[in-house]
């Protein structure tokens, strides 16, 4: 039977060592070589693959719950994270990226990838 603790989550990007960089030096996440070429995220259960025609994800891959949100999206920035902005019907944005007042408190950025993360606020 399936396992839902020992499940992993995981997604590809276009160069495995601009990831590496990023996610364990810009984000500061603990990020280990994984079998064949990948990273592993440890306390996320997430692996990071390689894939020579990647194609980034238009939906979220990876949410990081935090205590405060406008806090790390300061941290975050001055990190050289740049977090999108969205001006949608359903999809607002301010002018430093967070969402509030549908759904969670979010903020949304991407990997060198492409990849679309979030920071959001934990209830």
């Amino acid at each position: 039977m399936l396992n839902a603790n020992k499940a992993v989550s995981s997604f590809s990007v276009d160069n495995i060592q601009k990831a590496k960089d990023f996610y364990g030096n810009t984000l500061g996440l603990e990020v280990s070589g994984g079998p064949e070429g990948t990273l592993v995220l440890s306390k996320a259960k997430t692996l990071i693959y390689p894939k020579p025609n990647h194609q980034p994800a238009t939906f979220t891959v990876l949410n990081f719950p935090v205590d405060n949100v406008e806090k790390t999206v300061d941290e975050l920035s001055q990190r050289g994270v740049r977090f999108e902005g969205y001006n949608e019907p359903n999809l607002k944005t301010d002018a430093r990226g967070i969402s509030r007042g549908n759904g969670p408190t979010i903020a949304w950025f991407k990997d060198p990838a492409g990849n679309i993360l979030s920071v959001l606020e934990a209830a």
